[in-house]
């Protein structure tokens, strides 16, 4: 079962000065916003709490990671919202039972969970990402 909106994504070109001007809009002290690297996906990763959401930005570690791809196409912007879940196995057994596809299996993200995104040409060109934390 979806719980909430973990968090809504951003695809940024340069990580630094989008926190500056996040943290500038959002009001958050730097102290609150974490920052990590996820190899599996050729990221740099910053999370900005925002209530019981966050919003992450996403700068590309490397010219082939998802993001940098994302960036040369579309440019920064919005690029996935991410629902959380207390089961991941379950929620994309019940996707696949509805005939829509995942972008491969369920994998390690950032801030320690597990995730699974689906395809954007089934779900109105948005692209959703189931994500679980890990015990």
């Amino acid at each position: 079962m979806i719980k909430k909106i973990d968090h809504i994504a951003i695809a940024v070109r340069d990580l630094e000065s989008a926190l500056e001007t996040f943290r500038n809009v959002l009001g958050c002290a730097p102290e609150a916003i974490t920052v990590e690297e996820v190899p599996s996906e050729k990221v740099r990763v910053a999370f900005i709490p925002l209530g019981e959401t966050k919003i992450e930005l996403l700068q590309p570690l490397a010219d082939d990671s998802p993001i940098s791809k994302f960036l040369q196409k579309n440019g920064d912007g919005m690029h996935h919202i991410a629902l959380e879940t207390d089961d991941l196995e379950q929620e994309t057994r019940r996707i696949t039972a509805l005939n829509l596809s995942t972008l491969g299996a369920p994998k390690d993200g950032a801030g320690g969970k597990s995730i699974v995104f689906l395809h954007p040409k089934e779900t109105n060109r948005v692209l959703i990402e189931f994500t679980e934390h890990k015990s």
